[in-house]
């Protein structure tokens, strides 16, 4: 499964009422980190159909990334059951990204 495209507008029915843990990348596409974790996050989409992952581009949802703290990017998200379950900011592997889920 492709990632997501999470704006204001569907971070509700997408993220705090999905029936699976999301993984959420706040990124933006001048990041060069962000643009490094991308290929990771896509690959977690397309490997784990039992998670659903989303991107949000700070620069055109900064009411998201102020909504979470976001501070510093890439700033990656975990939600399960609606509640913002653990975060890490930078590029990380992809056990890095999956052990937030735990």
């Amino acid at each position: 499964m492709a990632e997501l495209t999470i704006t204001n507008a569907n971070f509700k029915s997408e993220v705090l009422e999905s029936d699976k843990p999301v993984l959420v990348d706040f990124w933006a596409p001048w990041c060069g980190p962000c643009r490094m974790l991308g290929p990771v996050v896509s690959e977690l989409a397309e490997e784990h159909p039992e998670i659903k992952v989303g991107k949000v581009n700070v620069d055109d949802e900064p009411e998201l990334a102020q909504q979470f703290g976001v501070m510093s990017i890439p700033f990656v998200a975990t939600f399960i059951g609606g509640q913002l379950h653990k975060s890490s900011v930078g590029v990380q592997p992809k056990e890095a990204l999956l052990s937030l889920l735990d």
